[in-house]
């Protein structure tokens, strides 16, 4: 529950402008997660979540560019565990399929990790679609997702 809560609170702050803490609970009870403030201020910090100035001037919540890589990949392959149901490919697309409301989440991640042979990457409520350069890369990269899909 705690790793789709942490995919839930990296989908609503890329996805609003969050700047309080109370704006993130409201949030995050009306998507039916019911956790006190203090479990807020915890995967916050845990998120290693930091408020930014954002264009209108105001300061918003938004995730560490300093996160080390391996914190991103565990973090990643986490999230991608709890989150993802199935990965194929064709040519050279490979296909993420996600529980509802947690492909934003798992893309914004995959994005973060610059993986190798990805060219961009399109996610919706429930699917991703990563452009990869050949077919080649994408067997091997529907192959390694599959894998920790696996674990």
């Amino acid at each position: 529950m705690k790793s789709k809560r942490h995919a839930k609170i990296i989908e609503l702050i890329t996805d609003h402008p969050i700047d309080t803490q109370e704006e993130l609970l409201n949030q995050l009870n009306e998507a039916g997660f019911k956790v006190t403030q203090a479990t807020i201020s915890r995967d916050i910090k845990e998120l290693r979540l930091v408020k930014a100035q954002s264009s209108d001037g105001r300061y918003r919540y938004t995730t560490s560019s300093k996160e080390s890589v391996p914190n991103k990949a565990n973090k990643f392959n986490t999230i991608f565990a709890e989150s993802v149901t199935h990965v194929d490919y064709a040519g050279n697309i490979v296909v993420i399929k996600c529980y509802v409301g947690m492909a934003n989440a798992v893309c914004i991640l995959l994005d973060s990790l610059h993986w190798k042979g990805i060219v961009g990457t399109v996610s919706g409520d429930d699917t991703i679609f990563l452009l990869v350069r050949t077919e080649n890369d994408a067997v091997d990269l529907a192959r390694q997702l599959t894998k920790l899909l696996n674990k």
